[in-house]
This record gives C-alpha cells, sequence and structure tokens, in this order.
C-alpha cells in the first residue's frame, strides 16, 4: 500500500549509524513511524575508514527501521560532518528583470554568480549545496524572501557548502553498497539544532553542541539562523579511551563504566564510593576509587568545553548567546556534563532533546544520541522532500520490490560567522519556492 509524506534520516556516524522513517502528523509534528540504530566501527571522526563495516551497519540499521515502520526505504537524507567540510562565504550582485520585480529567475541567476565569485576551490574539493543569505533589494536590507520585491539591483550573500570530493565519495558509496539511495545531503550541525532547538532561542542567541562518538560539532545561531559552525576531533570515544587507560581495561568494559558510573563534575562527589571493575581474560575483579573515574572524565570534557569557548570567543558572537548552550548528542547523557559547561563556558546550559515528536515510538527517540537522526528528517519534512511512493516492506517470504526514491533535495550548512537558508517561519515560503530549481545549483 503506498503510504505518502514519509521522510526517512540516516545518521551515519563514529560509534552508531541510526535510521528513522517519519511523516508529518495532523498538526505538522513529526510522527515517527519507526527506528533503526546498528552499532559501528567503520568510521574514524566521521570520515569512513571501512567501507564493508559501514555497509554492514547501515543495512542492519534500515531493515530494523523498515521492520518496524513496515516501510520500504530506498531514498535517504544523510547527514555530514568532519573537519574536511567547510562553507565559503560569497557576495553576489546581479540587475533584477526588466519588469522590476524580484522573480525566481533572478534569485537562480543571485545564487549561481555566488558560485561562480567562489575563489580557491581545488578540483579536490565538490560544492554540497548552497546557502541563500540575507537578500539586498535597492536599498531594503534583511530581506529573506525577495520574490516578489520590487527593485533594479540584488545584492547579498551566500554560503557555498563544499567538502572533500573523496570523503563524499566513501559516504555514497556505502549507501549505494547498501542499497539505498543518496537523495540529500545535510550538513549535521544544522539537522541537530534543528531537532532541539526552540524558536525563541534561535532568534535569541544560541550555540548548539553536538557530542559524539567521534567529533563534536559546534554551531551558533543568532537572529533565527545559523552564523557559525566548527567541528571539533575530541569527542566521548576520546572519554572512553581516557577511563580505559586509567583502570587498565578494555574499551568494551571502559564504555560501560563510562555509562553505569561516570560523572564530568567532580563537585560535591562522593569520594569514598568504589566501583568493582571486571578483569580482563579471566584475571581477578579489582576495585577503583569512583573519584579517580570522575577526575579521568572531567579532565577530556573540560578539554571539550575549553575547545568550545575558544570556537565561541573566535566567531565574535559570543555576547549575543542571549538563550546560552544546547548540549546534546550522546556525550550529553554523562551526569555533571552541564555544570562543566555552564562553569568553564560562563553560559545557561540545558540538554538537548529532539522537538517537536509525536507517535506511538515518541519515548524510544526521546534522547539526545538521536538529535541528529531527527534533525535529517525535520529538515526534509520542512523542505518537502518527501519519499513520493513508500511501499509496505515485505516479510522475509515475500519478494522484495523496487521503490521509488525521493525527490532529490539540497541541504543546508555553515562554518564561518555566516546566515543559513534554515532559516525561521518566515523565510519558508522561500525556501519552498527555491526548491524546485535547487538541483539546478
Amino acid at each position: 500500500m503506498p503510504k505518502s509524506n514519509i521522510v526517512i534520516g540516516l545518521d551515519i556516524g563514529t560509534t552508531k549509524v541510526c535510521v528513522v522513517v517519519a511523516e508529518k502528523d495532523d498538526v505538522g509534528k513529526l510522527n515517527v513511524l519507526g527506528k533503526g540504530r546498528a552499532n559501528s566501527d567503520g568510521l574514524q571522526r566521521a570520515t569512513v575508514v571501512n567501507i564493508n563495516k559501514t555497509v554492514d551497519a547501515i543495512k542492519k540499521a534500515v531493515a530494523d527501521a523498515e521492520r518496524e515502520s513496515s516501510i520500504k526505504i530506498k531514498g535517504v537524507n544523510v547527514g555530514i560532518s568532519g573537519a574536511h567540510v567547510h562553507c565559503i562565504y560569497s557576495n553576489s550582485e546581479i540587475s533584477v528583470n526588466q519588469s522590476g520585480i524580484v522573480n525566481e529567475s533572478d534569485v537562480r541567476r543571485f545564487l549561481e554568480k555566488a558560485k561562480t565569485n567562489i575563489r580557491y576551490l581545488d578540483i579536490d574539493h565538490e560544492i554540497i549545496h548552497v546557502i541563500p543569505q540575507e537578500f539586498i533589494v535597492d536599498d531594503q536590507d534583511g530581506v529573506l524572501d525577495p520574490i516578489g520585491m520590487a527593485g533594479t539591483i540584488m545584492r547579498g550573500s551566500a554560503y557555498i557548502v563544499v567538502g572533500l570530493r573523496t570523503k563524499i565519495r566513501n559516504i555514497k558509496q556505502c549507501i549505494e553498497k547498501a542499497g539505498l539511495e543518496v537523495s540529500a545531503m545535510t550538513f549535521e550541525p544544522v539537522a541537530s539544532g534543528l531537532a532541539v532547538m526552540k524558536e525563541s532561542e534561535k532568534r535569541s542567541g544560541v550555540v548548539v553542541i553536538d557530542i559524539g562518538g567521534g567529533t563534536t560539532e559546534v554551531a551558533i545561531y543568532i537572529d533565527g539562523a545559523i552564523r557559525y559552525s566548527e567541528v571539533i576531533k575530541v569527542a566521548a570515544n576520546d572519554v572512553t579511551h581516557d577511563v580505559a587507560y586509567g583502570i587498565k581495561a578494555l574499551n568494551d568494559v571502559a564504555e560501560e563504566i563510562k555509562i553505569q558510573h561516570g560523572c564530568a563534575y567532580a563537585k560535591g562527589l562522593n569520594k569514598e564510593e568504589e566501583i568493582l571493575i571486571e578483569g580482563i581474560e579471566g584475571r581477578p575483579s579489582k576495585s577503583f576509587p569512583k573519584s579517580s573515574l570522575t577526575v579521568i572524565i572531567e579532565a577530556r570534557m573540560m578539554e571539550i568545553f575549553e575547545l568550545v569557548r575558544d570556537i565561541i570567543k573566535r566567531s565574535g558572537y559570543y555576547d549575543y548567546l542571549n538563550a546560552g548552550v544546547i548540549i546534546t548528542g550522546g556525550g550529553a547523557l554523562l551526569p555533571g556534563t552541564g555544570e562543566l559547561a555552564r562553569d568553564i563556558l560562563g553560559l545557561d546550559v540545558r540538554t538537548g532533546y529532539p522537538e517537536g515528536v509525536s507517535g506511538g515510538i515518541k519515548e524510544a527517540i526521546n534522547n539526545p544520541m538521536y538529535a541528529t537522526v531527527m534533525g535529517l528528517v525535520a529538515h526534509s519534512l520542512q523542505n518537502n522532500l518527501y519519499q513520493d511512493y513508500g511501499e509496505v516492506a515485505p516479510t522475509p517470504t515475500e519478494q522484495t520490490h523496487e521503490p521509488v526514491a525521493f525527490s532529490p533535495e539540497p541541504s543546508q550548512a555553515q562554518q564561518s560567522p555566516e546566515q543559513s537558508s534554515d532559516a525561521p517561519p518566515a523565510g519558508k515560503k522561500f525556501v519552498d519556492r527555491l526548491k524546485k530549481f535547487w538541483d539546478q545549483l
């Protein structure tokens, strides 16, 4: 039975692969139909290092999501991140058409010129997508949707999101080998922000910190748009490795100890508590002071937040973050993380959970570790990027049919002081108008 309004998000992370199937409900919220998750060790620092392991993890996560949702998955909106992805700020100026009223053709020419104005883009990099920023029509600035405005000259800026060609190709190759199609690529800091921010925070000024397994992503939003983003190569896996080294245990044991007993904030901790640690390969168990475990974890988490503080200061937006900080991702689950961040960053802090979710399995994804994948489906719904026809996933005895893929789509990203097309509601009409010709960019 065909289904409409179906979108699929795919988050290929360093430690896990997540897939979510969702649709828009009657009140505009995300109705989660199914999810899948698989452990993954085919990536390092958001970069594919083992194609086969990554493909296997994608297949397992997709199979679980199909089974839970009864939807056959084909096209996916995949998140992309890593230090190789960056944005080039580009100015553009064109003459408005002879009618003197800005139309879609003018906007297309504006964005094309912004692309041609890029300098220093070598053959090793490719453009992922173009993000229009503020438009100025004659002397009217701050325009989000210029179509229909009267004027003779339209100028402004755009962000060109680029990444290393080989690393993008590896992500696409993994998805294709898993039997899927890449319908869209979305810069993960944009997706995470979209999932956890409230509109009031987005307008007031907020920084979203997504602490994943291999990388920590930082995105700054001011006046309803993303203005700055960077990716840090220190994250939750580094905490686990530090714990393993400190307690002299296997990584799997260290991860379990971190989850069950870890704390990122040493103040007020009971220093007398002891933790029992499983011995390696039949060796006897041993005890370890919880206070010492906290010191190990706190040191690495402190490094992460000090790096984040440097990014915020370097961006020039520190004094404009009236809404403070949202911490999300799996690393946000460590007790004491918010308190430590508040001390180091000097800003108000809250933990970010996916917003605007409905449906029977809402509680199953009500976790910071699902922020990115929920942001991917939210971004698809926001831009009407549906899987045109969803098929009921076959049972093991049924023959698998080839479903129709998603309509293709652009995504959004940032990395320098800027503004994004991931705009507040006032700009959504403009995004919808651009959708029909974004493929040509």
